[in-house]
Parts: structure tokens; C-alpha cells; sequence
């Protein structure tokens, strides 16, 4: 094992994600659209785009949001 491997092994913060943080990330983030909570008519808008864009069988245009 090399010098640096033993220095980041005994690091608090390092820069690789651990996989534990991987799967808590997962669990915080929302899923679909209804886990969101506020902003409803965006979440409305977004929805139609959504859907939209499935019945036509393409890829969703770029959206902006803010």
C-alpha cells in the first residue's frame, strides 16, 4: 500500500463518495414529482411536459429551473 492510499484512508472528508452516502442520498432525494412539496402549479406544468413527451415517444426539450 502507498503513503497517500494510508493518508486518505485516515481522512475525515475525502473526496470519493463512500456508499453508504450513495444510498442515504438516494433515500433524501425525491422520486417523482408528488414528493415534491411546494410550487404546485410548476409541479403541474412539469407533469404535462412530462407526459407529453412520453406519448410522443421523445426525450423531454431542456428545462430550465429556478
Amino acid at each position: 500500500m502507498r503513503r497517500t492510499d494510508d493518508a486518505e484512508e485516515q481522512r475525515i472528508v475525502t473526496p470519493r463518495r463512500r456508499v453508504e452516502e450513495a444510498e442515504e442520498e438516494l433515500s433524501l432525494r425525491p422520486r417523482w414529482l408528488r414528493e415534491f412539496i411546494g410550487q404546485a402549479k410548476l409541479k403541474e406544468n412539469l407533469g404535462i411536459f412530462i407526459e407529453a413527451a412520453r406519448q410522443r415517444g421523445e426525450a423531454l426539450d431542456h428545462v430550465l429551473l429556478f
